[in-house]
Formats: C-alpha cells, sequence, structure tokens
C-alpha cells in the first residue's frame, strides 16, 4: 500500500494543481485504499472459487439473473465505467446459487477491464469454472472517460453481447438492449 501511496504522492506533485493543504495530508493514503479496497479488490476473489459450490441441477432450465450492478475500471484512462451486467448459462448438471453470480461479477468487474473483455470473461467463467454447456452475457454501461471529455451525452451507454456454446444463437435468453 506504502508504494501506490508514494506514487499518488508524485503523481499529485506532477499535475497541475497546489498540494500540500492540510486536508490533502492523508490523500495519497486514502486513495491507494481506495483503488485497492474498491475499486481493484476483484484481484482478491478467485472465480473458480466463487463458483465451487455446486448445486445438483434438477430442473434443467437456462438460468438467468438480469440489471447486476457493476463498476469497473477502464484500463486506457484508469477511470471508472458502470451500469448493469445480464447473465444467463444453461447448466450441465449442476448450478450456483444467484449470489455466485453476483460474486463473479463482483470478482471479474472490480479490476482494469476492458467492457468487452468483461463480457467475454464472464462467459468463460461460467462455462470453464462451472462446466455449462453454454452462457451469455450482455453489459450496458456508462464510461466516464468518454463522458469527461464531452465525448458521450450524458446517459448514453455503451452495450456489448456475448453468447457462447449452447446459447450461442438463443437471442432471446437475455433483455433487449437500451444502449
Amino acid at each position: 500500500m506504502k508504494t501506490a501511496a508514494d506514487a499518488i504522492s508524485a503523481f499529485l506533485a506532477a499535475v497541475p494543481g497546489p498540494i500540500g493543504d492540510a486536508e490533502e495530508a492523508r490523500t495519497p493514503e486514502r486513495v491507494a485504499a481506495f483503488w485497492t479496497e474498491n475499486l481493484l479488490a476483484g484481484y482478491a476473489v478467485d472465480p473458480k472459487q466463487v463458483l465451487a459450490e455446486r448445486i445438483v441441477d434438477r430442473g434443467g432450465a437456462v438460468v438467468t439473473l438480469t440489471h447486476v450492478p457493476f463498476h469497473a475500471v477502464c484500463p486506457h484512462h484508469l477511470i471508472p465505467f458502470f451500469g448493469v451486467v445480464h447473465l444467463a448459462y444453461e447448466p450441465d448438471g449442476h448450478i450456483v446459487g444467484l449470489g455466485a453470480l453476483e460474486q463473479l461479477v463482483f470478482a471479474l468487474s472490480r479490476r482494469r477491464v476492458l467492457q468487452e473483455a468483461l463480457c467475454a470473461e464472464l462467459v468463460d467463467a461460467l462455462i470453464t469454472h462451472l462446466g455449462a454447456r453454454g452462457a451469455a452475457c450482455a453489459i450496458e454501461a456508462q464510461h466516464l472517460c468518454l463522458i469527461l471529455r464531452g465525448r458521450e451525452p450524458r446517459g448514453a451507454r455503451v452495450a456489448t453481447r456475448l453468447a457462447r456454446g449452447s446459447l450461442r444463437d438463443r437471442t432471446d435468453i437475455l433483455p433487449p438492449m437500451t444502449a
């Protein structure tokens, strides 16, 4: 944590604006802790472990969880983006609790990741670690790196969608995109 705080101190000294005010004395430590504990907390969570506690599937239905809030960090600008994730998977003998799906979103989104990569990582985790026959993901997000530069109108959303395996051609599985 000290290395990150020192880097933030150096960054603040290198960019425009006054430094050294009393209320900013602990800013480097606070920023380092915030990034570690909030924005990048997903690195401390193993997606395989999140999906390890399985339940025998007795129904055979496609499982869908929609409108899961998330935030991530754009790796290009280190600025957050946020929105909702929609997930679906077709079990192949086992399911997980819905809380595990929310934890999976947490684990993979609280990182430095492109939205397109996050979509693929969620789908791949369900297929690889849960053994799903197929999985789909749709993400709708607002990117502060675009909004703050004035290139994206406030309220505009970026949409990504990916399906693999048995759900590859099932466009009806997830809600329609609003972006």
